[in-house]
């Protein structure tokens, strides 16, 4: 499958199509370290059930590149939000389904934060709600579980990162969920992703940034402030997190409902780890869909 590619005003961003007729669309965003290739088996199931199914590569991703050289290469979360608006926005849609996996869920859910009524429905695979403020409560076993994220604050993992990108993911890849889940030519389509240009630069800005390591592009200022503390979000949301995820631990996901005033679903997926929509993509996709037909679109 080849991308199609839309201009925002930051970024010229590559994106895969599923079903172009599809009545209603739902954007899939992919987390780290991953591509939107990521999301093949639920979107094409998506797609068989009437939906118009996008996939839009991250910032730092793929073929999506920063139109001006000078543009500040943030990883912030923030950022991550408001670049899927201007996305949706480039292309004209209102209010889809928003799905994102590990970063992409931070995303989607920032985007949610960032405009009232940004979507119909709002799933999050892999992550809890509420992850944009330096200060979260996380327990010692999730720090320990986020080595990467101390290791990239160093200069040895700032070395790793730029210099050793394939043996870093790969450690991800291996130790993040149940051994013999993913094929290598998989592995190696989602690696292909990390070549772009701005990729280490992105990424090791986004995890320093995410703890107060380094500040912020000041573009995004006034998002950061409406983001933390994290707001109440009215849009339909089901969390699906692997019960075996060795990098976010299930419990991690848990007893956020307070932050949702709609209807609010979490499902554990026992035997699976990370990645859910790679390893159970057609129990990722029944459960989206089951929870899109249940709670139907408000006018």
């Amino acid at each position: 499958m080849e991308y199609s590619y839309v201009s925002t005003p930051l970024l010229e961003v590559g994106y895969l199509e599923w079903n172009p007729a599809g009545e209603r669309t739902a954007v899939l965003v992919h987390g780290w370290p991953d591509c939107p290739q990521t999301w093949g088996g639920v979107a094409a199931r998506l797609a068989d059930a009437g939906y118009r199914v996008l996939c839009p590569a991250l910032r730092g991703f793929g073929p999506t590149r920063f139109r001006n050289a000078a543009t500040p290469r943030s990883g912030q979360l923030a950022a991550l939000g408001r670049d899927l608006l201007e996305f949706i926005d480039a292309l004209g849609i209102s209010r889809p389904s928003l799905i994102g996996h590990d970063w992409g869920a931070r995303a989607v859910a920032n985007a949610c934060g960032l405009r009232e009524r940004a979507a119909s429905h709002l799933v999050m695979l892999s992550v809890g709600y509420g992850t944009n403020d330096p200060q979260q409560a996380l327990s010692y076993e999730q720090a320990r579980n986020y080595w990467y994220h101390w290791f990239m604050a160093t200069p040895r993992g700032q070395r790793a990162v730029e210099q050793d990108r394939r043996g870093f993911t790969r450690l991800m890849w291996d130790t993040w969920s149940p051994a013999g889940w993913y094929r290598e030519q998989d592995y190696e389509q989602a690696v292909a992703a990390f070549d772009n240009p701005d990729w280490a630069s992105v990424v090791l800005h986004s995890y320093r940034h995410r703890w107060g390591f380094t500040s912020g592009d000041p573009t995004y200022a006034a998002d950061e402030a409406s983001l933390n503390p994290a707001p109440v979000l009215q849009v339909p949301t089901l969390v699906l997190h692997g019960g075996s995820d060795a990098c976010n631990h299930p419990d991690s996901s848990a007893g956020k409902e307070k932050f949702f005033t709609g209807p609010y679903d979490r499902i554990v997926l026992e035997r699976v780890g990370h990645f859910p929509q790679r390893e159970a993509p057609a129990e990722v996709a029944s459960a989206i869909i089951e929870f899109f037909e249940r709670t139907p679109e408000k006018s």
